[in-house]
């Protein structure tokens, strides 16, 4: 490890140790900031009027915060937000100058969230990245000058009728100053020029150039990393398809007429030169991994990289399967916690597997709150939310093991946002707590008293695929929909799978439905099917390509393939017109236990 950044390392995560040892006094510090950098907004002043808080007590302040301000959602925000896209540039929100604004993926809520995007927002996203890095480079020593495979892609940008930009938080980091020093200050820097990054919009042209990049400095590169481990999952399938003509081009020094971008094709092109001993090294081995259906890809094609990062919780689950047949034993980490609104945790702990990650919360980014999460008693007369609130707690009274909401107040301009995460305390570094990511609070699958989260939906799609095992099919991905269109309503699963699903597999693929039906435990499901309120769940199973189709949906809407989750519950008619139109077999489950 080179001397210097040794001890960079150590000196960001001295500092994170220091304000996480007083966690509690420096968040009551980060709220006063907040504060004193927005008092005067106009949101603020609906609440706390014109309040002077120079010789006020921070802890005293904390308190008339927390009782003075009420609890929001994001649509609470949308009026200002509003009103600043169409060109108000009066303190609505922040007083801090916003520019851009960001987007979520909007796969979670049906569309996008715009959350204003200032320095702060990119000043925090380098920082974490730095912090993360330091962590990880204690367990997995990189080279100093080494490159990065990274899946990278920004968005298409618009102008908003005020004059704002408007575009992913991925994409504005990828345009700001902060990105590039991260470029020319880590250890390690991404294969691909910022021409491939940005793209045309097209992100199949951008995957091709980042596979063939790295491939030209395969022996250079020390790991593979993308936001969302969908985004490695998707090009490495593509790299199935495309393996010969990227060693073409890397025989040759050309470049695959597929990529149409003048500008992508000059930057390529400028670090491309024939190479037909690489070219041959890599057909070599692309045969023999094809006999063994791509196991252990990476580590085979890169033999420096040390591991595999990104976003492996939550909706990223299902594809950890994959990533181990491509990685073989490589180390996989998940990344750091955060939203378009804030980060929040940084993973101290990266030797865990993704399925036990833990996020140290970094208290100086925001201001954050927590608000207790207890299951209903078992009384299912009517319809109820899935959980019992208590009143909102500070970081220093949360406990472990308990389940919480995350509640944001933001440099940015959001104050006590629910962010809508569900979260449980697992444990603490110093003096703030580790969170592991649970799912998102909303409901997505429900007919009448079921109520069934992505959790429970993960888990049974999990359980009931346990029966292909003893065959050589592979679940590609799935989603679902309560389809209430027959009475009684009836759960349906979309898989898209991989491998010889002929008759001679239907037996299993029954098997399967019935797993998943029997797996679902939320006790208003159980009752229902019993009764037959709900009616037997079905299993579908769609063509190849299927969930391309649903992704490339999206980046027509305006998404961006780097922030993409499939999302697990659909009522969306489009996408279910895909899903449907796709549908070759169908399954139903039997009688109920």
């Amino acid at each position: 490890m080179n001397n210097k950044n040794g001890q960079e390392d150590e000196e960001i995560i001295s500092w994170f140790e220091e304000i996480s040892e007083h966690a509690a006094r420096v968040q009551t510090q980060t709220l006063q900031q907040i504060i004193q950098l927005n008092l005067g907004v106009e949101y603020l002043k609906c609440w706390l009027g014109d309040l002077k808080i120079q010789d006020m007590d921070p802890c005293a302040l904390e308190s008339l915060y927390t009782s003075s301000v009420p609890l929001a959602s994001h649509s609470d925000f949308e009026p200002y937000i509003q009103s600043i896209a169409d060109g108000d540039a009066s303190p609505l929100l922040t007083q801090e100058q916003i520019t851009t604004l960001s987007l979520s993926s909007g796969t979670t809520e049906g569309r996008p969230k715009h959350v204003p995007f200032t320095h702060h927002s990119a000043k925090t996203t380098l920082q974490t990245f730095r912090l993360a890095a330091a962590f990880r480079s204690r367990a997995f020593p990189i080279r100093k000058g080494g490159r990065i495979l990274e899946f990278i892609y920004s968005s298409k940008q618009f102008k908003t009728k005020g004059g704002l930009t408007v575009a992913t938080a991925t994409t504005h980091y990828y345009a700001s100053e902060e990105f590039k020093i991260k470029q020319k200050a880590t250890k390690a820097f991404t294969c691909s020029p910022p021409e491939v990054i940005s793209g045309t919009g097209d992100y199949s042209q951008s995957t091709y150039c980042h596979l063939l990049l790295g491939l030209v400095f395969s022996d250079q590169v020390e790991f593979v990393a993308s936001t969302f481990a969908y985004s490695i999952v998707q090009a490495f399938t593509a790299f199935e398809e495309l393996w010969e003509e990227i060693c073409e081009d890397i025989k040759k020094g050309t470049l695959s007429d597929r990529i149409t971008s003048p500008q992508m094709r000059k930057a390529v092109l400028k670090a491309l030169s024939p190479n037909p001993t690489l070219a041959l090294m890599i057909e070599e081995k692309c045969k023999v991994l094809k006999g063994l259906d791509w196991k252990s890809m990476i580590p085979e094609l890169w033999p420096n990289a040390k591991y595999v990062y990104s976003i492996m919780t939550g909706s990223m689950q299902p594809y950890l399967k994959k990533l181990r047949h491509y990685g073989g034993d490589l180390a996989l980490i998940s990344a750091d916690y955060g939203a378009t609104e804030s980060w929040i945790g940084v993973n101290v702990e990266p030797t865990l597997p993704p399925e036990n990650a833990k996020f140290a919360v970094i208290p100086t980014f925001s201001y954050f709150e927590f608000i207790p999460l207890y299951k209903q008693k078992q009384d299912y007369s009517f319809a109820v939310d899935d959980f019992i609130e208590a009143e909102p707690v500070p970081l220093s009274q949360v406990k472990m093991s308990q389940q919480y909401e995350v509640v944001l107040t933001t440099f940015t301009g959001l104050y006590r946002c629910r962010l809508g995460d569900v979260v449980r305390v697992t444990g603490f570094y110093r003096g703030t707590p580790k969170l592991t990511f649970i799912c998102r609070r909303k409901l997505i699958l429900t007919i009448n008293i079921d109520k069934n989260t992505e959790e429970d939906l993960q888990m049974a799609v999990e359980r009931g695929s346990r029966p292909l095992s003893k065959t050589k099919i592979e679940l590609v991905d799935f989603t679902s929909h309560a389809s209430v269109t027959n009475h009684p309503g009836h759960y349906i699963i979309y898989w898209e799978i991989k491998g010889d699903a002929g008759a001679t597999h239907d037996k299993i693929l029954t098997q399967c439905c019935l797993e998943i039906d029997q797996s679902f435990v939320d006790y208003g499901y159980i009752v229902s099917r019993k009764s037959n309120s709900i009616g037997p769940l079905e299993l579908c199973i769609v063509e190849k390509g299927t969930f391309k189709k649903i992704l490339d949906y999206f980046i027509a809407k305006g998404a961006a393939v780097n922030q993409f989750k499939t999302p697990r519950c659909t009522n969306n008619r489009d996408l279910l017109a895909i899903l449907e139109h796709s549908t070759t077999k169908r399954f139903r489950s039997t009688a109920y236990r």
